[in-house]
């Protein structure tokens, strides 16, 4: 394999810098510049404004074989990218006729006179490769000199994600060093560090490397091969992730799924059966998650927000001394809420939360994420206690609603 390129993306706009909008195109540009085995070791965010901005392009082309800026191509005074960087690379700009003329044609299908600042937008380097914008006015561009490379696209994310795609990947294919391919095995009620130490030998790998990742309520690994094709990093990655699979064992959930929920949807697609909710602390979190899933219509049969105690035992059944004996966040009330919502609604499963979110304390001094949920079948039932020891209503919500969806996907795949 050739030695890898490296580099910088340049992202332009003072409203970056302002926090108006998100910039997800370097996170973007870095995952498929990844896969080509192109490394980013800069990401550079810079205003609209003239001298800041040729310094950062001089920086980044003075310290990396590529730059790729995004943003700051529209027709109005502020948007200079193109100017700048084409100056500061050395490309004169003149006008490219047919670039003018699809722009007069983007205004003219949607019935609208063109401004004549516009055609700033078709100004194009003097040797360059004009990049074709499908979903906007301003073209994007590529510029080679002297080893270097300068890419140059459009800021709004719809129009720069289709635009490399087609037009910068095959520009750099010359820099294309290997194939990447990534997998993530996905656990959840596993602690980042300890899954970590459950797989520490195979974190000091280095084709494939292991790299372990945590987020709300649940932890990842995610291998990474690089070989000449997709297909042999895939060979290279496989007995790694078997083997993590073996290790972690019912703590995984899913290989490459993105979410507890679409594994979930998909084994009670499998097994042709249904399910139906009762929530109390996370206000139909649960069934939101699951109905979020593209299809989730054949399994989902109801869902219920029951969060006052009377309505538990009216509309679910749960006995009155349960909760005056152990109040409404309890295993009892747990069990009984499960049973009730599969009861009424004839769902082959129910499931139920209820808890403390937070940010306070119950009446009763019970600290936050002190939360049950609870599974309720014909053949088994299950109820799990879950402590987060925090104060974040939001997380305390969200992991409640992770851990019930979980309890699901381990009734369906056997276990107890």
């Amino acid at each position: 394999m050739k030695s890898t390129a490296v580099c910088e993306i340049l992202s332009v706009g003072t409203e970056i810098l302002l926090g108006d909008i998100l910039n997800t195109n370097c996170r973007f540009l870095s995952l498929e510049l990844a896969k080509m085995g192109i490394s980013v070791l800069h990401h550079t965010t810079v205003g609209d404004n003239y001298e800041r901005l040729a310094e950062a392009v001089d920086r980044a082309v003075g310290r990396s074989d590529i730059v790729i800026a995004t943003g700051g191509l529209g027709p109005t005074a502020d948007d200079i990218t193109k100017e700048v960087c084409c100056k500061q690379f050395g490309f004169e700009l003149e006008l490219n006729t047919k670039i003018a003329d699809d722009i007069k044609s983007y205004f003219e299908r949607r019935g609208k006179d063109m401004p004549l600042s516009n055609l700033k937008q078709a100004y194009c380097p003097v040797g360059g490769t004009v990049f074709e914008n499908r979903n906007g006015t301003a073209p994007g561009m590529g510029m080679k000199k002297e080893g270097k490379c300068l890419i140059i696209l459009p800021g709004p994310p719809y129009e720069m994600a289709p635009m490399f795609r087609e037009w910068a990947i095959p520009f750099l294919e010359e820099y294309r060093t290997c194939t990447i391919v990534s997998h993530e095995i996905r656990t959840i009620d596993l602690g980042e560090s300890t899954m970590a130490e459950m797989c520490s030998d195979l974190l000091e790998n280095e084709n494939p490397t292991v790299a372990p990742y945590c987020k709300p309520g649940e932890s990842l690994l995610r291998v990474t091969a690089k070989a000449n094709t997709a297909t042999e990093a895939d060979e290279i990655a496989r007995p790694v992730i078997d083997e993590i699979v073996r290790r972690l064992g019912s703590y995984v959930y899913g290989v490459d799924v993105s979410c507890i929920e679409e594994q979930t949807v998909r084994l009670l697609k499998e097994k042709n059966l249904t399910v139906a909710t009762a929530e109390s602390c996370t206000a139909g979190y649960i069934a939101k998650r699951i109905t979020d899933i593209p299809g989730a219509s054949s399994v989902f049969k109801h869902g219920i927000i029951t969060y006052a105690n009377d309505v538990k035992e009216k509309a679910l059944g749960v006995s009155h001394r349960t909760l005056s004996e152990h109040g409404a966040v309890s295993e009892e009330t747990a069990r009984e809420m499960a049973a009730g919502i599969r009861r009424v609604t004839g769902a082959d499963i129910g499931v139920s939360v209820t808890g403390f979110a937070g940010p306070d304390a119950d009446e009763e001094g019970k600290a936050p994420g002190l939360i049950y949920t609870a599974l309720d079948a014909k053949d088994c039932q299950i109820c799990q206690k879950i402590e987060t020891g925090r104060n974040d209503r939001e997380y305390n919500r969200y992991v409640a609603a992770s851990r019930a969806i979980n309890l699901i996907r381990i009734y369906l795949e056997g276990g107890r």
